[in-house]
């Protein structure tokens, strides 16, 4: 099953594993499905990483960020989402992610984002309380 997990529910994850994004993690990372990723995604996930506060939560310097970045180009499928076309009205960013979506022709994008939460109905998202269920 190939998967896309927000930036939100990855990090979420890291930083609290024993959470349900914490379940989802842990399963990503024991095989049981396929992560999917784009280029702007991992940058986006990058970015993310750095912020102090969250640096400071993982307690990771720029060589833990470095190592977990490249476990990710390794341990993931990575897509082009170049010429994929797509809105989020509300939220422009997070068009990458559904972009990813389309791209990587995934299963799932799984997402704690109210704004692409409310694509439900034309996309197939996941609140990480579903997907941890279907695990």
């Amino acid at each position: 099953m190939k998967v896309v997990l927000d930036t939100n529910v990855l990090l979420s994850g890291l930083m609290l594993p024993n959470s349900v994004p914490g379940k989802i993690v842990r399963s990503w990372r024991a095989a049981q499905y396929d992560l999917v990723l784009s280029d702007p995604l991992l940058d986006e996930i990058r970015r993310t990483l750095n912020y102090p506060k969250i640096r400071k939560r993982l307690r990771w310097d720029a060589c833990d960020i470095d190592r977990f970045v490249m476990l990710l180009r390794f341990k993931t499928v990575i897509f082009d989402i170049g010429g994929i076309k797509v809105e989020v009205p509300i939220d422009p960013f997070d068009e990458i992610v559904l972009a990813t979506l389309i791209a990587g022709k995934a299963e799932w994008l799984v997402s704690g984002d109210a704004d692409l939460l409310d694509l439900k109905n034309d996309y197939p998202i996941l609140s990480p309380t579903e997907f941890a269920q279907m695990l």
